[in-house]
Parts: structure tokens; sequence; C-alpha cells
């Protein structure tokens, strides 16, 4: 086998193996009664206190803002969170988290960070290490092939 076909099967279990790690993280929000991109919400509150904004969401996550702004009215519905005008620009909101909502965000995120304890515990450190790195090292790679133009 040539080494453009190595390659190519290579970049196929990757693509396969991306898939199911986000089918992976889909099905398991499913089970706490969420979608994924509902769970990354939560994620923002949980990394950044009780308040986001809905570009500070849509941007960390690349999640499109009608999503977020779809998830934060059900969350709003729901009691979990609040939206206040920003004193310094009236047309954007900050979301707060309510005392619901903190509780709520809290259990999600606890028993996410257990699965992944869990599974780094079982890895190893330095085996997630080297899989962060190599993930690091492909996209800087494929950010410096795309100003390349034809690679």
């Amino acid at each position: 086998m040539n080494k453009n076909m190595v390659m190519l099967e290579a970049l196929h279990r990757y693509y396969a193996l991306w898939r199911e790690s986000n089918a992976m993280y889909e099905e398991w929000a499913k089970t706490q009664g969420l979608s994924l991109n509902s769970i990354l919400i939560l994620y923002a509150f949980y990394d950044h206190g009780d308040c986001c904004t809905q570009k500070m969401i849509s941007q960390k996550w690349t999640i499109p803002k009608q999503t977020v702004n779809t998830i934060l009215k059900d969350f709003e519905t729901k009691g979990y969170i609040e939206l206040l005008p920003m004193h310094a620009d009236k047309r954007n909101k900050i979301i707060h988290l309510t005392p619901k909502g903190k509780y709520f965000c809290d259990s999600i995120i606890t028993q996410l960070h257990h699965m992944e304890l869990y599974v780094m515990e079982k890895m190893g450190i330095e085996r997630m290490t080297s899989l962060n790195d190599n993930l690091a090292l492909f996209i800087d790679l494929f950010r410096k092939g795309e100003t390349l133009g034809d690679v």
C-alpha cells in the first residue's frame, strides 16, 4: 500500500473517531434530557461563574447564535437563567444563572466531569497529554496548510 493510501486510511479513522466522540457526548447529553449544545452552554456558565453573554457562548463553543438563543429561551422558561440588560450596550444582555439554574448546571457538569475523569484515570495522564498535543499539532499544521493554498 502506498504512503498516500496509508495516510488517507488514518484520516478516515480520525473522522470516524471524531464522529463517534461527538455522538458519544450527544448520547450522554440525551440521558440527561438535554442536547449536546445545551451541555456546552451549561459548561460556559460553569467556566465563567454564573454569568455570560450569548455572544461569548456562541464564540467559545462555535454554536450558532440562533441555537444559543433557542436554548437560552428554554432555560429561561425553566427558571434556570435571567436576562439582564448590559449597562454599556443595551442591545446585549448578561445571562445570569438563578439559584435553581446554578444547582442544575453544577449537577450536570459534575456528572460529566465524573465520567471524563474516570476515562482520564483509566487512560493515564501521559496518553491524555499526548492526545491533546497531537490534536493541537494537527490543528496548527492544518491552519498553516490553509495559508499555502494547494499543498
